[in-house]
């Protein structure tokens, strides 16, 4: 196999990048307590998403947006792909993924509802 250009980096973008729906923050301390939270996700999926053989042969890199929605365990109850990659192989590792971090992390409690949903950016890059 012929030599990938410098590392390979598997991330979610920023933590900051995560997006909520229906989200509002009442305090800083319950802010803190969420971007805390957000950091043991990023933490999770840089530690399980894999980069597939196929596509480190090809050299192929993706960016994909996918909706997460989670019960007040950290539960994922179910998942969207609304931004694929445009890459079938990267595209068929998502739903992989979202298998090997669930669950997350338990949410705050400030996160009030039954049910949470946010948008969590993939990136699959070599560098």
């Amino acid at each position: 196999m012929k030599r990938v250009l410098g590392k390979i980096w598997l991330s979610i973008m920023a933590v900051a990048m995560m997006s909520f729906v229906g989200v509002g923050f009442s305090s800083s301390a319950q802010a803190g307590d969420i971007k805390d939270w957000q950091v043991k996700i990023v933490k999770l999926v840089a530690k399980k998403q894999v980069y597939p053989r196929a596509a480190m042969r090809k050299e192929l890199e993706g960016r994909a947006k996918v909706r997460v929605n989670i019960d007040r365990s950290g539960a994922i109850v179910s998942h969207e792909i609304i931004t694929p990659t445009g890459e079938e192989v990267f595209d068929k590792e998502i739903p992989k993924l979202i298998e090997r971090i669930n669950p997350l992390p338990t949410p705050p409690s400030e996160l009030g509802d039954d049910q949470l949903s946010f948008v969590l950016p993939l990136s699959w890059v070599i560098r």
